[in-house]
């Protein structure tokens, strides 16, 4: 992976803008892209092996606290809705202090949420703790695209994102493992505490790593010399009136963004609730199909190498041939697996599984590298933030909405609903398909 140049630091330019002398300016770093991506995808696959093995754990956990579908669905929603409320003031915060020591510090949070869930005696404990649990388990969605996508702003950098999002499937492909060695013969309990406890040290070992990491700087603006006094105009002449500066502009939330940037957030919100409401309900279908808990674990091994292939794969296809291509070709392929899963013969389960999984997941990757091409540089943090946490808001509500709609109406019924609005997904994304193949 090429190396880009050296990139000077702000107080170098500062010095340089000032005359000061070159000894007295500080050295220069070189910055690793591949270090970079190294890092950011190895937190990657801590943080969602810990999202990912509550998917397997949920028929589990409802048995022993005699939980219904819409209880369930309001853990799994609580605790991944949870994880967007801190996503905007991450991103925020990452412009001004960095994402190197967020991406930590939000991974650690989550380890130590899940020692504290393994310890709930009842629903309503588990419902607080899934919350507390939540709030720092996503630090790392904003914090690492936004230093993937700086690191690797001159090219690739779909491919750079799809790669980041391949590292999170590898998390989620370990998580049935652990399920099938700790949660069943040990219990549910069992599998949080081993969990939790390798994401401790693992954010550790991680956070004594970041000076030879060295993450690119935040981009800012080089200091602006002192200008010589513009010329008096002459007697009568009236004033030219002084250009506005950015320093000068009003600074908002998402400002100068497209309007593409708020209809790719819907699509990102529509694609998400299916892949959140489905894979929380998905293990009580295969359950009532006869699988056991041995069985659910090896269909979600399968489903999530397809997630892995399809994160990996998709972004380079999306660099290719264009965003709104690959959009098609994975809602549909979603849509129809998921049909497949639930109403087709036992013996498909798997391989439909593996079909599922890539659709499923390979969406996110071209819009994940979409959004960095819609928002500039210097806001991609909050951008990133915000766009993950409409995302991650809406896909709680969503899953509550299908569990309480599953209690009234049965799960067949939820997952018609679930494959009606996943095909919904393509014609919502058309207007941007000429915006996107312009950026991408």
């Amino acid at each position: 992976m090429a190396e880009p140049a050296t990139v000077t630091s702000v107080g170098t330019l500062a010095q340089a803008a000032h005359g000061l002398p070159q000894a007295q300016q500080p050295s220069a770093r070189p910055m690793s892209p591949s270090r970079v991506l190294l890092v950011a995808a190895s937190i990657h696959t801590c943080n969602d092996a810990m999202f990912a093995v509550m998917f397997p754990l949920l028929p589990l956990i409802a048995a022993d606290l005699n939980l219904s579908y819409a209880e369930v669905g309001l853990v799994k929603a609580l605790y991944s809705g949870a994880s967007a409320v801190l996503q905007l003031p991450a991103g925020l915060l990452a412009e001004r202090v960095g994402e190197y020591m967020l991406l930590v510090g939000g991974n650690a949070w989550g380890a130590a949420g899940l020692l504290g869930m393994a310890a709930a005696t009842s629903f309503p404990i588990l419902l607080v703790l899934a919350i507390l649990a939540g709030l720092g388990g996503n630090f790392q969605h904003p914090c690492a695209s936004a230093m993937v996508a700086r690191a690797f702003e001159g090219g690739r950098r779909g491919t750079a994102i799809g790669t980041l999002n391949f590292a999170g499937d590898l998390g989620k492909m370990a998580a049935p493992a652990l399920v099938g060695m700790v949660a069943l013969p040990f219990g549910w309990r069992a599998a949080l505490i081993a969990l939790g406890a390798f994401g401790l040290v693992f954010s550790l070992v991680v956070g004594l790593l970041k000076t030879w990491v060295n993450p690119p700087p935040q981009t800012q603006p080089a200091p602006v010399a002192a200008a010589a006094p513009a010329p008096r105009p002459a007697s009568g002449a009236p004033a030219a009136s002084a250009p506005m500066t950015t320093a000068a502009a009003p600074q908002r939330l998402i400002g100068g963004v497209p309007p593409a940037y708020w209809l790719l957030s819907l699509v990102g919100l529509m694609d998400g609730s299916t892949r959140a409401a489905g894979l929380t309900f998905l293990p009580f279908a295969l359950d009532r199909q006869g699988f056991d808990g041995v069985g659910i674990g090896v269909v979600f091994g399968v489903l999530f190498v397809g997630g892995a292939l399809g994160k990996l794969v998709c972004g380079p296809l999306g660099d290719r041939f264009g965003p709104f291509a690959i959009i098609v070709l994975t809602e549909s392929t979603t849509a129809l697996a998921l049909m497949g899963l639930v109403w087709g013969p036992s013996m498909a389960v798997l391989p439909l599984a593996l079909v599922f999984g890539f659709g499923l997941n390979g969406t996110s990757s071209v819009l994940y590298a979409a959004v960095a091409s819609l928002v500039p540089d210097g806001k991609r943090g909050r951008g990133y933030g915000l766009y993950y946490t409409v995302i991650d808001v809406a896909a709680a509500l969503m899953t509550v909405a299908y569990g309480l709609y599953a209690d009234w109406s049965g799960l067949d019924l939820a997952f018609a609903v679930m494959a009606v609005l996943t095909f919904a997904v393509i014609p919502l994304a058309l207007p941007l398909r000429s915006r996107l193949a312009a950026a991408a």
